[in-house]
């Protein structure tokens, strides 16, 4: 799964994105697209239960879930027709699951703010800026949209139902987007699949989710969001849409990001949280894709592996190998929750009969610690 860090010049993406795969890839510097070929990283998400596994089992391998993260250049008005380099990195984004859009929510004078014209700084304005961005997307989904409604219109002429259907939805969806709103706000038939099928050919850049990433100032760490005027604004628009708003100092995170982890524990006590606002992001992100997480634990490894809700258990066997799919018996199954009530002592949970054998239908849970039995 890749996610796309977006957003417009100099609002601190590519700080981001070196803080969250702690390297330093991406060029940060104070000047329009000093990304210009996307950065990407694999980074893990952040489990705490599987850190116990592997701490009870003084596990040999731990392998954690992952995501892809794509630092995309800098957007600007325009980008649609073509500005700045508007066209390839509207490519960029059209091959992400999902968003981050990060969103500058500080003030400094000494770094340039860029919305439209390069040459011309403007003040923050995290909506205006919301909006610039969206708009881009809007516009490029809006010219797909027409040329399939112009094709299904002229094949419902010839008397096709289907194409007639097609176009009808199509037509709101276009008005949707000429009214300027995203994609992600127009009310789909989640029951139709000649929809979701068409959905799924359009690739509409406004649909895809969106968490706003807030990048606030690091003196709003220490004196708390409640002097910041800009964050409440983004959380209130990210509300009505459905989204998410996370506040996030790019660049502490980016200082911290190579500390130890005593280094990074320290930290966190002083400022009083409990975990970082980039592990946040990371789980916010991953659960933003609709993925969970299942865990096999054993000396020899402990991991979690990644399957999107509602996967079932042979087709999470699969994800091990394909024999266990192929060959799948049933699954024997503990909730972490249970093991961590029963003090990690396996021996008491099975003897309390709280190890559950699944069969073929079972959906697997966040969280569920599974042994898979197969035959092949």
């Amino acid at each position: 799964m890749k996610l796309g860090i977006v957003g417009l010049p100099n609002v601190g993406k590519s700080t981001l994105f070196n803080a969250i795969t702690s390297t330093r890839n991406a060029q940060a510097a104070n000047y329009p697209f000093c990304t210009i070929e996307p950065n990407a990283g694999i980074v893990a998400v952040p489990d705490p239960r599987l850190d116990k596994l592997a701490e009870l089992w003084q596990t040999d391998k731990k392998t954690p879930a992952t995501v892809e993260f794509v630092d995309i250049a800098g957007l600007v008005k325009g980008a649609a027709q073509g500005a700045g380099l508007g066209n390839k990195f509207l490519g960029h984004i059209r091959e992400c699951d999902a968003l981050v859009h990060v969103v500058r929510c500080f003030d400094d004078d000494n770094i340039v703010h860029v919305v439209e014209d390069v040459n011309k700084p403007e003040s923050v304005d995290p909506l205006r800026d919301i909006d610039a961005i969206d708009l881009e997307l809007i516009l490029a989904d809006l010219e797909v949209v027409n040329n399939r409604l112009g094709r299904q219109q002229k094949a419902a002429k010839t008397g096709n139902k289907n194409a007639a259907a097609e176009a009808a939805w199509l037509a709101e969806l276009a008005a949707h987007l000429e009214a300027e709103k995203p994609a992600r706000t127009f009310a789909f038939d989640e029951a139709d699949d000649a929809q979701k099928t068409a959905r799924r050919e359009l690739g509409l850049l406004s649909a895809k989710p969106v968490i706003y990433a807030c990048n606030v100032g690091e003196d709003d760490l220490l004196g708390g969001l409640e002097g910041n005027p800009y964050f409440p604004l983004v959380k209130e628009r990210a509300e009505a849409e459905g989204a998410l708003a996370l506040p996030i100092c790019a660049k502490t995170e980016e200082d911290i990001a190579d500390a130890t982890p005593e280094e990074k524990h320290a930290f966190l006590q002083e400022m009083g949280i409990a975990s970082t606002g980039l592990d946040q992001l990371i789980q916010a992100s991953y659960d933003l894709l609709g993925l969970i997480s299942f865990l096999t634990d054993g000396k020899k490894e402990c991991r979690a592996w990644t399957i999107r809700k509602g996967t079932k258990a042979p087709q999470a066997a699969g994800k091990i190998h394909s024999d266990f799919e192929r060959g799948f018996i049933r699954a024997q199954v503990i909730a972490y929750d249970t093991l961590a009530e029963c003090n990690f002592d396996y021996a008491a949970v099975k003897a309390k009969g709280l190890q559950r054998t699944e069969g073929k239908e079972y959906v697997v849970q966040d969280g569920d610690v599974i042994e898979f039995l197969f035959n092949v």
